[in-house]
């Protein structure tokens, strides 16, 4: 039986010299991944629909582990992210995290809202670091292992000056900070901007002026952080600080 789904490809994989293993992220069947038949091929019409990051409408037929793509609809594609190689290495990182922490075939509307929103927003050359954050904290509490960045980990305390600590998993306080003496500090600001990225849907966020050294700081201890609850190595996070180095050197 053939089934319309809304998606974003966030996977290709080569199958055989024509064939394309292309996985989605719909927002009616959660993450899948279907066979597009002749889509290596220049002039096929899968061709256009199978390209990392696109947004479209398909028609496919689900199957047991792998559905079939019939045919879709290009509804935005993106291209300018395909174009950038910087905004390709930030979106590869977003989509690999996303293959990892999606589980297939469990619909997650709001998460596939705020992949999409992302997309759009970098296609449109909004901050490439704060939608990376954003993205990257909710992913976190999706997988589970989010930092606490509403109170101090270790007494509740909601008012005082914070410190981060990726061994606690999230803030704590000054009472506190004697647990965790590598307990990086941040001032009020950088919890506000934390507590944004992790809680506010992407689709509701405007323009967000930060420092590049405060965002360079955010991003190490966010990598930081999951290096040590992650799980999974993600081979775009490394193309991602190949990137980053050349970008500063």
């Amino acid at each position: 039986m053939l089934e319309k789904v809304e998606g974003i490809v966030i996977r290709t994989n080569d199958y055989g010299e024509t064939h394309k293993i292309v996985t989605l992220f719909t927002r009616e069947r959660g993450k899948i991944a279907v066979m597009a038949r002749g889509a290596k091929k220049p002039k096929s019409r899968m061709a256009a629909i199978s390209q990392p990051f696109v947004y479209a409408s398909y028609l496919v037929q689900m199957g047991s582990s792998m559905g079939t793509l019939h045919q879709g609809e290009v509804l935005q594609s993106l291209r300018t992210i395909r174009e950038d190689l910087i905004k390709t290495a930030y979106a590869s990182y977003i989509a690999e995290i996303t293959d990892k922490l999606i589980e297939q075939n469990e619909p997650d509307p709001f998460m596939y809202q705020q992949l999409l929103q992302t997309f759009i927003w970098m296609h449109e050359d909004k901050d490439l670091d704060i939608l990376l954050l954003m993205y990257e904290l909710k992913m976190f509490k999706k997988g589970g292992f989010a930092p606490q960045l509403n109170h101090c980990v270790n007494c509740g305390r909601t008012e005082d000056t914070f410190s981060f600590s990726i061994r606690e998993g999230g803030l704590l306080c000054s009472r506190c900070r004697h647990l965790d003496q590598d307990a990086v500090m941040l001032q009020q600001n950088l919890v506000k901007l934390l507590r944004i990225c992790l809680e506010v849907d992407v689709t509701r966020v405007g323009n967000i002026s930060v420092k590049q050294e405060n965002k360079d700081r955010l991003k190490q201890l966010t990598d930081l952080y999951y290096e040590q609850y992650g799980g999974y190595f993600l081979k775009s996070k490394r193309f991602l600080k190949q990137m980053d180095w050349l970008t500063d050197s």
